[in-house]
């Protein structure tokens, strides 16, 4: 079968660069951080490839089925917070450490370092588990296994491949990979679009509020889907890592550039494809046979010709391992270097670190795959986001852009973002009031306020983030 064939074929090429890269990774910090020389060629496409994964795929499909154009004030979140990225990502790799939890530690105190750990391994673990669900998905389609095999498969590819070359690994098969995509998403959507009658059949089809800003929803709604997304862009760990791995400061402003159009280009396809799919397999989803957020793989298996579609069918599956890769390394160097190696092994050997390094990877699948069986991608997408931007994000874009932020203001707005969010999930009030709004306002509450009601920092603490060096490589 021509889906088995191409799906096996990426594999492969995947499992080939990254063998091919663990072989030049001799140190722990190749590991982490591809010995901090990734052109911004190379940046642009992983970059572009742990932002659009899953989240996109299949809760932005969800969206878009539901809410038409609306469903772009998701991403557009992203792109919101993309221009704020391309006034900082100099300033991040002139600082030039390893995780957002060492810009913590500097700007704030050691403890901020474990808080910060802590947050991004509760959403990020979430953020992987719906890779492996997504590709779960893509495996029944492809090779008729049930879908929770599927994703056991899934993660044990995500966990290989992130556990063999750590930051090498991930980056450049995020090259191959979004070339892959692009090339899926062109090839595509104008044949899907051709067989479901055009753009005037789609009009006729899908109800008027698909076509709206709104979409029907009130503008709370509309926010609880912006924010979420403009806040984890600005504070992302995965994308600060890439700017701390380029080789210059000027490489990680330009990545910012193609990252821009990018993001913008494949995000509206995405959007689009879920609509046209719900044109074409509108009566298998109101059936239940197809869950909303599984529309666009099913589309790529069923709604064009065999080769388009194993084309198309293969760059959702490479994507949801690029996307799962980057969101499984982040996490495990934290662990590895905020919490083992800062508290319990300093002087420990590369060969040390590297062998923790990856069982890490092994065991943070583990708990990524144990919370994958959500029912709704799209939620489980919209809790991550949550966490991370309510929890990280206000301390980590202070660093950089207020001097006045103390340490205690900084480790509370933290804690508050990290428990509101958290408990608002536990007692599912999101039905009430989406998440990010009561998370987000104890988050600035704190950072705000109390950093106003204790003594200012001393200048020690501010002066590292308000540098930036035009040339040269730290």
């Amino acid at each position: 079968m021509i889906y088995a064939t191409v799906l096996i074929l990426i594999v492969l090429v995947l499992l080939t660069v990254s063998l091919t890269r663990m072989l030049k990774v001799k140190t722990h910090a190749g590991f982490m951080l591809a010995e901090r020389k990734l052109s911004a060629g190379v940046l642009v496409f992983t970059l572009l490839c742990s932002w659009i994964g899953a989240g996109s795929l299949f809760g932005g499909a969800e969206f878009a089925y539901r809410n038409g154009l609306a469903s772009l004030w998701f991403p557009a979140g992203g792109w919101a917070g993309l221009l704020v990225i391309y006034f900082i990502a100099g300033r991040v790799r002139a600082f030039a450490q390893y995780t957002v939890p060492d810009l913590l530690e500097v700007r704030y105190s050691p403890i901020a370092r474990v808080f910060g750990t802590l947050c991004i391994i509760v959403s990020y673990t979430a953020i992987v588990s719906y890779q492996f669900r997504g590709g779960g998905r893509v495996l029944n389609l492809a090779f008729g296994v049930s879908e929770r095999a599927g994703t056991f498969i899934l993660a044990g590819f995500v966990i290989l491949f992130t556990a063999l070359a750590g930051m090498s690994s991930v980056a450049y098969t995020d090259v191959a990979i979004g070339v892959l995509v692009t090339a899926g998403c062109l090839i595509a959507l104008p044949a899907m679009l051709l067989r479901a009658g055009g753009w005037r059949a789609m009009h006729s089809t899908l109800p008027p509020s698909h076509f709206t800003f709104s979409g029907g929803m009130a503008w709370t709604e509309v926010l609880g889907y912006f924010l979420p997304t403009f806040m984890l862009m600005i504070g992302n760990q995965s994308s600060y890592q890439k700017f701390f791995s380029a080789r210059s400061e000027r490489d990680a402003r330009l990545s910012v550039l193609g990252w821009i159009v990018g993001t913008f280009f494949l995000e509206t396809v995405i959007v689009l494809l879920a609509m046209v799919g719900g044109v074409l397999f509108h009566k298998e989803i109101e059936s239940g046979a197809l869950p909303a957020w599984g529309i666009v793989p099913y589309a790529a298996r069923h709604g064009v010709a065999p080769l388009v579609g194993a084309i198309f069918l293969g760059a959702v599956f490479a994507k949801v391992l690029s996307t799962g890769n980057n969101y499984l390394f982040s996490p495990a160097t934290n662990v590895v270097h905020d919490v083992f190696q800062r508290l319990f092994s300093k002087v420990a050997s590369d060969r040390a670190l590297l062998l923790f390094s990856r069982l890490t990877v092994v065991v943070l699948g583990v708990i990524a795959l144990v919370q994958s069986f959500q029912p709704s991608v799209l939620a489980t997408a919209v809790y991550a986001y949550d966490v991370y931007g309510a929890g990280l994000t206000p301390a980590v874009v202070a660093a950089f852009f207020w001097k006045r932020t103390t340490t205690a203001g900084g480790l509370s707005s933290i804690v508050a973002g990290t428990v509101v969010a958290v408990l608002w999930k536990v007692f599912g009030l999101e039905a009430h009031l989406p998440m990010i709004f009561p998370a987000l306002a104890a988050s600035l509450f704190c950072l705000i306020g109390v950093s106003l009601l204790t003594a200012p920092p001393r200048a020690e603490q501010w002066q590292p983030f308000f540098k930036e060096r035009v040339s040269g490589v730290r």
